[in-house]
């Protein structure tokens, strides 16, 4: 366990297409990635995208589609959200960070008041007492006044808000476009070297 190890959660807010493409492109980058998703995940992950997942029995193949190859099945872990047995639930399991894609509400505001009632919460609660890099990528609008105070409280704690809201100015041609502009800010923060678009001021 180093570096390469990175945590990936999605809860149960819309967006998951930027936590698939995410893991995508993590796994094409050569990280070793630890996932695990809550039950609210698993019905938006059917309704946005199609996808049937079973939280007991995780098939990568039906999850990843056409993407997942056999090759991968050596870095990609699954977690279930109520094993607290997983390495990732202590501190000493050593990573390079954490995301959770797209992140609830009701995430956010578990992890601002310190409740670990599941490896979700438990492992972001983790990487902040560690110090690690947590970042939390949010999707609600609008916010009322306790989003905006667990998100601050968050961000005191050390985590990186990074809601999912995609630019414009590089001239999206697609949906998938959208996705990567938000995926791109996401691996920015993880230190995850990527091509998804060009760079401001790049020709």
């Amino acid at each position: 366990m180093a570096l390469e190890d990175i945590v990936i959660a999605m809860t149960g807010a819309s967006g998951a297409p930027y936590g698939i493409r995410l893991l995508e492109v993590l796994l094409q980058a050569g990280k070793n990635i630890h996932f695990t998703l809550s039950p609210s995940a698993i019905e938006v992950i059917g309704t946005e995208c199609g996808r049937k997942v079973d939280a007991d029995k995780f098939n990568p193949s039906k999850f990843f589609g056409n993407f997942w190859t056999p090759i991968l099945s050596s870095r990609f872990t699954y977690h279930n959200y109520r094993d607290f047995k997983s390495g990732i639930a202590s501190g000493s399991f050593l990573t390079g960070g954490m995301v959770i894609c797209p992140c609830s509400m009701g995430t956010l505001g578990a992890i601002a008041t310190g409740i670990s009632d599941n490896l979700i919460t438990r492992a972001a609660n983790v990487h902040l007492k560690e110090r690690r890099k947590l970042v939390i990528v949010p999707r609600e609008t609008p916010l009322h006044l306790l989003h905006i105070r667990n998100m601050l409280s968050c961000t005191e704690a050390g985590a990186v808000i990074l809601p999912a809201m995609p630019g414009f100015y590089q001239k999206p041609a697609s949906i998938e476009d959208l996705v990567d502009f938000v995926v791109a800010r996401i691996c920015d923060q993880i230190g995850v070297v990527h091509n998804l678009q060009k760079r401001w001021g790049q020709n």
